[in-house]
């Protein structure tokens, strides 16, 4: 058996004339920045994702840092985000020169705990960073009514759950301007890197619009202090011809899931992803939990299954953040998290019997045990 944690094929091998002609398009057409596949592809994106604004940059973490640009988020503001996020979420608030302040997620879900946001709300607190993690959508209805009563605006880190829905709402629609990755292993994946920013606010899109080219509006005429940050012609042409399928892959992923679901359930100390009521869930990651992580792993990895760590270290015990000076145990939820997840083979198109191959290894391991 050899069934790798992730596999393009089935995604790619239908589309590969469709995304060669587009990429031979650009290359005829000879013009290869901020041009017609961008627009092309961020008004689509703005369409799939029910807002009025979509500006395409370069990657994901780029999306999150213009959105706190625009939003004057700077030194002496702080910044409340989940304490078990992938980094990119807290170096976006670093990057302004602003204070990430976590906040622990649901032992459940995984994600931000609305039950615990506001005993972290100070005085310099300028808003909150909502990670829809692994896949599954957040409690958005709560957090935005304590955003609303706060005077807090809010930025959704949307690059894991592109599609998913809160009680009907879809991620990345709620906040005042929100950012999200197509890093090619993402639900909706680029070739390379890339990403995006959405956004109801026109003056908001139009000053990001401004600071991820070189603070211009006008070529050669700079406003303001910009970036470099443009989504890749080639990138935005690549991600048009897939969009159209992300319906379909999610379904795909969401009965991948639902097969792990039934055939692992019951199997030892396994704890299995719980989607929260009123949120829906798109699985970019299936993340179990085992107080046997590491030795469950290493016996998949014997049977030929590939799996990951997300993550093994949370942000606040990480090297990166060592001058902020958070002592391990001060957020246990996320170092629970950080010992005991255990990401399995998860793609479109992954076939019924290579599920049931993971989980019989998944069952024999706590069999054996």
């Amino acid at each position: 058996m050899n069934i790798p944690f992730l596999s393009f094929a089935p995604q790619h091998d239908p589309i590969r004339e469709n995304v060669l002609a587009a990429i031979a398009a650009v290359y005829d057409k000879q013009w290869y920045v901020l041009g017609d596949q961008v627009k092309a592809f961020e008004a689509a994106y703005a369409d799939f994702n029910q807002v009025k604004h979509c500006i395409g940059v370069a990657n994901g973490l780029d999306a999150l840092h213009l959105a706190l640009e625009a939003l004057n988020v700077g030194p002496d503001d702080e910044v409340l985000v989940p304490s078990n996020t992938y980094i990119a979420t807290w170096l976006a608030i670093s990057y302004v020169g602003a204070t990430p302040v976590p906040v622990e997620p649901s032992l459940s879900t995984y994600n931000i705990d609305p039950t615990k946001i506001e005993a972290a709300i100070t005085p310099r607190t300028k808003g909150i960073m909502p990670v829809h993690l692994y896949g599954q959508a957040c409690e958005m209805g709560p957090i935005m009514e304590i955003a609303q009563r706060h005077g807090l605006w809010v930025v959704e880190d949307n690059a894991q759950a592109q599609g998913a829905t809160w009680q009907g709402g879809i991620t990345g629609s709620f906040g005042d301007v929100n950012g999200t990755s197509f890093y090619p292993g993402k639900n909706l994946g680029a070739l390379g890197d890339a990403g995006a920013i959405t956004t109801n606010d026109a003056e908001l899109g139009g000053k990001i619009r401004t600071l991820r080219n070189y603070g211009s509006q006008k070529k050669y005429y700079n406003e303001v202090i910009g970036y470099n940050s443009r989504l890749d012609e080639l990138q935005a042409a690549v991600l048009s011809v897939k969009l159209p399928h992300l319906i379909e892959w999610t379904q795909q992923r969401q009965a991948v899931a639902a097969l792990y679901d039934q055939h692992l359930k019951g199997l030892g100390d396994l704890i299995l992803p719980l989607v929260a009521q009123g949120a829906t869930h798109v699985y970019h990651l299936y993340v179990v939990r085992s107080k046997h992580r590491e030795a469950l792993q290493q016996h998949l990895q014997e049977q030929g299954v590939g799996t990951l760590i997300h993550y093994p270290v949370p942000p606040h015990l990480q090297q990166a953040y060592a001058h902020m000076s958070i002592p391990e145990g001060t957020y246990p939820i996320a170092e629970e998290l950080a010992h005991t997840a255990l990401s399995l083979p998860m793609w479109p198109g992954m076939q019924e019997k290579e599920v049931i191959a993971v989980a019989a290894a998944v069952r024999n391991f706590f069999e054996r045990a």
